[in-house]
């Protein structure tokens, strides 16, 4: 038995992708209305990394969101900021330029995203660079290719690298789950990401059909949950793609409560990848549409 068939045997997973997804089902029929109220719209926005990642995205866009980052409380108070703002590694001193508060944090996703189909080297020093110019956070890709073909020690060395390279800063694992095919890859993938050296793990890049279902946050908190049981390390959460609405933000943020506790409900913990979602929050919290963000 190799290490990382030992590694998934102490973190056996037994469900079927339709238990999952009746338990999904049940939880949300007990639990969804009691989430679904302004105190929570809140919340779900103040853990938003709000992001663009576009082939267009230009400097004015980007110091654009970062104005809005600025503005928020004079045009909205009361209203909690968003987390962060995650951007391509080109942009970021632009935006760390235009933000009015030094200790803002900046996403910023590399490892040659969506794909991460390059070289080791190559993701290495665009990570660095990325840091280098302003960026707090870094988002990478899993090697899904590598991953479906059970290479696990090359996606677990790549994982390791890149977080030794950030060292301090959080590194975010983006598992892209929509082409995982089941859940158990899911969970796998999740072990192995957070063996690795991950702080947080995600779900998605956007950029594909199926992004983050709350199907991949049942699996993915369950796993956060069964490491924190046996490790005693604490390992953050973020669905991103997909998730628009406010009652898909409700329903995400219902998962994270009731799998892994009031522990996580705070955007040190737990986030959402989201550029629509931002807007349609503060939509529902405001009780009219805006376009603000």
């Amino acid at each position: 038995m190799d290490k990382f068939q030992e590694l998934f045997a102490q973190y056996p997973f037994a469900l079927t992708d339709e238990q999952v997804k009746a338990n999904v089902a049940d939880i949300l029929a007990k639990h969804f209305d009691e989430n679904n109220n302004i105190d929570v719209w809140k919340e779900c926005l103040h853990q938003i990394d709000l992001t663009t990642l576009s082939a267009d995205d230009t400097i004015a866009k980007v110091e654009g969101m970062a104005k809005a980052v600025n503005d928020l409380d004079k045009n909205y108070p009361g209203v909690p900021n968003v987390a962060a703002i995650c951007v391509y590694p080109a942009m970021v001193e632009y935006v760390r330029k235009a933000l009015k508060d030094p200790n803002f944090n900046i996403a910023c996703v590399t490892g040659v995203f969506p794909s991460s189909q390059s070289f080791l080297e190559v993701k290495v020093a665009e990570t660095a660079l990325a840091l280098k110019a302003g960026a707090t956070e870094i988002d990478i890709v899993l090697s899904v290719g590598k991953f479906l073909e059970g290479r696990y020690q090359e996606c677990f060395d790549e994982i390791a690298e890149l977080k030794a390279v950030c060292g301090n800063h959080h590194l975010k694992v983006i598992l892209e789950t929509g082409m995982l095919r089941n859940c158990e890859n899911i969970w796998k993938a999740s072990i192995l990401a957070m063996a690795a050296g991950a702080d947080f793990i995600k779900t998605s890049t956007g950029k594909i059909a199926v992004n983050a279902t709350p199907e991949a946050t049942y699996v993915m908190c369950q796993a956060i949950k069964a490491w924190k049981e046996k490790t005693g390390i604490k390992i953050c959460y973020k669905p991103a793609g997909g998730v628009s609405t406010t009652a898909e933000a409700v329903q995400h943020f219902t998962l994270v409560k009731e799998i892994l506790g009031e522990e996580w409900l705070n955007n040190e913990s737990f986030r959402f990848g989201a550029s629509r979602l931002a807007n349609n929050l503060l939509s529902s919290i405001v009780g009219k549409e805006v376009k603000y963000f």
